[in-house]
Formats: C-alpha cells, structure tokens, sequence
C-alpha cells in the first residue's frame, strides 16, 4: 500500500515499557486483530515501522496500519510489506485515512464525508481497534473512513 504518515506526538503510549518497541507493537496489533494477520513482522527504525505478513483483507491491512502509526513515538508506517491474501477485484470505493483535528467529533467527521452527521457509527465501527469510546477522539488521531454505503 505504501508509506503512510502519522502525528509523531499524538497517539497510544505502549513503547516505554519493558519489551523492545518492535515486539509491543506486534503484541498490540495482534491483541487486536488475532488471527486476521498471519506471518505478522515489525520492524522500526527510528520513527519508522516497517509492517510485513498477510492479511485477511484490505479492512485487516488498513487497521494494522493504523494500530501502528496511532501510537505515540511513530511517524512513518511502510506497508508495502504486508499483503492481502487472495483479494477479489473490486470496483468499490477503499477506505480514506483521516487526521482528527481540534474541534471534531465522530457526527462532525461524518456530516464532513457522508453528508449526514447521524452516519457516525459507521465511521466508530470501522475504527473499533483505535476509538475505544466515540466520545473520547483527540487531535493527531488518525482513523479510517469507509465508503459511504
């Protein structure tokens, strides 16, 4: 897919612990989508993470994505490395990334791309990996958008 940028200051804090930066990335991705990314490997070099493995399908690549470079200390998520297995061409619209701003909310996001501010819990649900509570977004996080339905 490509090189993806982040906000470097905002996001999760999990690279301060104990475990080398790489491996807790992985173990967050994993917690969160399991058995949809097979052969997962991360690799960082600096502020860059570098994702390889094969995913179940371009919605598990995308949440990888994002469950990398929502975490505080990352600016950079190269996914050329990672793969969707066995992916029927599609003439559906993908997803669009989006950087939350000062001032938004999940209905403001979605009267932005739908047109209809009610359609938020479609944006939520797309993002159920990196928004915990659809009240509680904050500014640098980057989350998907699905193809308005």
């Amino acid at each position: 897919m490509g090189l993806f940028e982040f906000v470097k200051e905002a996001g999760e804090s999990i690279l301060k612990g104990e475990k080398k930066e790489p491996e807790s990335i992985k173990d967050l991705i994993m917690s969160k989508l399991g058995d949809n990314i097979k052969g997962l490997a991360v690799d960082m070099i600096a502020d860059k993470v570098k994702l390889s493995g094969d995913a179940d399908s371009p919605d598990i690549m995308e949440k990888a994505i994002l469950l990398a470079g929502n975490i505080e200390g990352i600016k950079n998520v190269d996914s050329d490395g990672l793969l969707v297995k066995s992916v029927k061409p599609s003439s559906s619209p993908s997803s669009q990334f989006y950087t939350i701003v000062k001032g938004d909310s999940l209905s403001k996001i979605a009267k932005k791309f739908y047109g209809d501010g009610n359609k938020y819990p479609e944006i939520f649900e797309a993002n159920r990996e990196v928004i915990k509570n659809p009240d509680l977004i904050y500014p640098g996080q980057t989350i998907r958008i699905p193809p308005k339905k």
